[in-house]
């Protein structure tokens, strides 16, 4: 992986707000080596715009942004996906879809932020630990990439990293 382009998709069921943040984050933190893109099994049609405001506030550029179904990187002919990674307990159950090339797959399970109600400012506060946690995931996954690993170590890193808490 070391001397290609990486490409990384981040699997949610509604794909509006965690695989967003996640996309953003890999394409911001990856400086053009690295590509992000998310999608949904049962993609919710938009982006949740807590998830747009938070981006927006952190400098990550929105357009291009939107839900979409992971059938778009299950066809023939589409982006090759070195990487799979599920953000949400009901999309790392469900049955996807067989990926070209084998993506080596983990799980990085994340609290809904767009499940949580209350006052806009604990909606906030949930869109933002959700970021913070990705983030934090991110930032530990992306510098592997630059390592010499084995796919089966680079499996059992990535599903590590998915245990990260606080």
């Amino acid at each position: 992986m070391k001397n290609e382009k990486t490409n990384i998709l981040i699997l949610c069921t509604g794909n509006s707000a965690r695989s967003i943040l996640a996309e953003a984050l890999i394409n911001q933190h990856g400086n053009g080596t690295v590509a992000g893109f998310s999608a949904g099994s049962a993609p919710v049609g938009e982006v949740n715009p807590l998830a747009i405001r938070l981006l927006e506030n952190k400098g990550h550029f929105v357009s291009g942004l939107r839900s979409k179904s992971w059938d778009e990187f299950a066809k023939p002919r589409a982006q090759e996906i070195h990487f799979v990674i599920t953000v949400c307990d009901n999309a790392a159950g469900e049955t996807c879809p067989v990926w070209p090339g084998h993506p080596i797959t983990a799980h990085w399970g994340i609290s809904d932020p767009a499940g949580v109600e209350g006052t806009n400012e604990e909606k906030a506060e949930a869109f933002s630990l959700a970021y913070d946690r990705l983030e934090k995931r991110v930032l530990a996954f992306l510098p592997l990439l630059r390592k010499d690993l084995d796919a089966e170590t680079l499996k059992t890193r990535l599903n590590a990293i998915g245990q990260y808490s606080d």
